[in-house]
Formats: structure tokens, sequence, C-alpha cells
């Protein structure tokens, strides 16, 4: 009677294992671009363009798209052309599913660091 009650009690007190880091890492893997603000028109949103090359599977040349994303950035910090970092995120809007992680260039800044 004694054994019973002590393998009940051992299963209650065995705990879940942990998630690791990894785990977490892979639950919360979020896209990101890096692209150029287009507009600042809106408030709390920035439409920005991202650009990339593509192979041509006929001709073998590399071709230039672009996508353009609305982001969301919360303090209207970026301006137009600055150099920026989005990360996919919740829907918050229609058609804005992305956010500004970072400013990485501030537009207009090479002009005063070669002068």
């Amino acid at each position: 009677m004694a054994k019973t009650v002590e393998k009940k009690t051992e299963k209650k007190t065995k705990a879940a294992p942990a998630k690791t880091a990894e785990a977490v890492e892979k639950k919360l893997h979020r896209r990101t671009f890096v692209g150029i603000v287009v507009s600042d028109k809106m408030m709390k949103t920035r439409v920005v363009k991202v650009e990339r090359q593509v192979k041509s599977g006929v001709y073998g040349k590399y071709i230039n798209k672009a996508n353009k994303f609305k982001a969301h950035d919360e303090n209207n910090q970026s301006k137009i052309g600055d150099l920026v970092s989005i990360i996919e995120s919740r829907p918050l809007s229609k058609d804005k599913r992305w956010a500004i992680q970072k400013i990485i260039r501030v537009a207009g800044s090479e002009i005063l660091t070669k002068a």
C-alpha cells in the first residue's frame, strides 16, 4: 500500500521538461528585410521598398525585383530615404504586417560624412 502512494506522489512531482532556448527561438522566428523608406505620409506607418536580385531560369541573367511593405513606426522616427530593417509582426491593420526594427542609415548622412 505504501508503494502505490509513493508512485502517485512521484508522478505529481515530476515537472514537464523545460523549453530550451532553441525551441523558443524557432517558434519566434520572424522574417527580416532591409529596405528604403519610400513614403512617410501616413501616421505611424511607413512604406518600405525591398529590392532583391533573382536569377532568370531561361536566360541565366539577374533581374531586379522589388516589393513594397507597409511597416509600423510607433514614434514616426523614420523619414523618406532612410535605410531600415523591418521585421514580421502580427496583423496591425488591413495591409500592415511588418514593423520597423531599427534605422540603419539616416537619409542624407552620406553627404555629411563625405564632406
